[in-house]
């Protein structure tokens, strides 16, 4: 596979430095970096990256809302110290196609991230994961409200909005666990392929492409009309 295009945004010049060099010391081309998101932002439409790493806490625009902007034509994955629940619902909402949590990762799986997100996979680190999965068993509990409109609470609620049938709403609850399709086919005692299959049809109800686009729907960080 070609080397993936990689534009680096953090506020922090040594992180920054090092995550550039990390990168370029395993092959991967670094086309530029920013020190902000409204920066971040210009260069990818001058650049054209294929993946953009982009921090939370930034001057002049945050990497939450850059995400939203740079989501629209290049793949994002938020790389920042951030592992704030909301926060994370509000970037993969934003349509980020991964969160990595500082610490939470190797070299070698940060570079197999950059080329698994480059082909649509959705890397995300276990603290994100988690946040994500607190996040939806709290607004169940608590009942909060979505766009307007009462959040059905429970895995049967969200189920029955989408028309999922029992196996497919396993499956996606095993998606939002950050679990690979290798992964759920083991903990179902099913073939991958058929995994696959399940996974495709869930995007199809759903409307999304995505598995980070199918956890934020899932667990109600956008709406179903916003899709």
């Amino acid at each position: 596979m070609k080397s993936p295009r990689v534009l680096v945004v953090d506020d922090n010049v040594v992180v920054r430095s090092g995550l550039i060099s990390l990168l370029e010391s395993a092959g991967i081309e670094v086309v530029g970096e920013a020190g902000d998101g409204w920066t971040a932002v210009e260069q990818a439409r001058r650049l054209l990256p294929d993946l953009v790493f982009l921090d939370v806490q930034m001057p002049l625009m945050n990497g939450v809302a850059a995400a939203e902007i740079l989501s629209g034509t290049t793949r994002v994955i938020m790389l920042t110290y951030t592992d704030d629940p909301e926060t994370v619902r509000a970037a993969i909402g934003n349509g980020a196609a991964g969160y990595l949590v500082h610490g939470a990762f190797t070299a070698e799986e940060l570079t197999a991230a950059v080329y698994s997100a480059v082909e649509g996979s959705n890397p995300l680190s276990p603290v994100a994961v988690s946040a994500l999965v607190g996040a939806m068993r709290q607004d169940a509990r608590s009942g909060s409200k979505t766009a307007g409109e009462e959040r059905p609470a429970g895995q049967s609620a969200m189920a029955e909005r989408f028309g999922l049938s029992t196996r497919e709403t396993e499956v996606m609850n095993l998606i939002v666990q950050g679990r690979s399709n290798g992964e759920i086919a083991e903990r179902l005692f099913l073939a991958e392929k058929t995994v696959k299959n399940h996974v495709n049809r869930i995007y199809a109800k759903l409307g999304v492409t995505s598995r980070a686009a199918a956890i934020a729907l899932w667990l109600g960080t956008v709406d179903g009309a916003d899709r």
